[in-house]
């Protein structure tokens, strides 16, 4: 089963989120730390990014992320995509999906990935 390390520093979406991504093994964080450590001790096949997090936000992460394997797929979500959306691309992300995003549109992007 592919591994999703899910960063969104809001509860009620991480849950509706992680529901979406239901056939996948998915690993939860709210936090731009968390999601840099939990990428490094299970090595996801794909992570989902928000942008703006609490302490270390979404692009910072990114790039640590990117540094730790330099090959890794990360996908930004965000409702800030107009203004944070580059940011993110520069930070190394494959792309970036403007919240609110369809189920269907959130899977094609990762299956795309994967």
């Amino acid at each position: 089963m592919k591994k999703i390390l899910l960063v969104e520093d809001e509860p009620d979406l991480l849950e509706i989120f992680g529901y979406m991504l239901s056939d996948y093994e998915v690993i939860k964080a709210s936090d731009g730390r968390d999601a840099i450590e939990l990428f490094k001790e299970h090595m996801p096949d794909i992570v989902l990014m928000d942008v703006e997090l609490p302490g270390i936000d979404g692009v910072e992460a990114t790039r640590r992320i990117l540094e730790y394997k330099p090959d890794t797929k990360v996908i930004a979500i965000t409702a800030f995509a107009s203004r944070r959306g580059k940011e993110m691309l520069e930070a190394g992300a494959v792309e970036v999906l403007k919240k609110p995003f369809r189920m269907q549109e959130l899977l094609e992007t990762i299956n795309k990935y994967l």
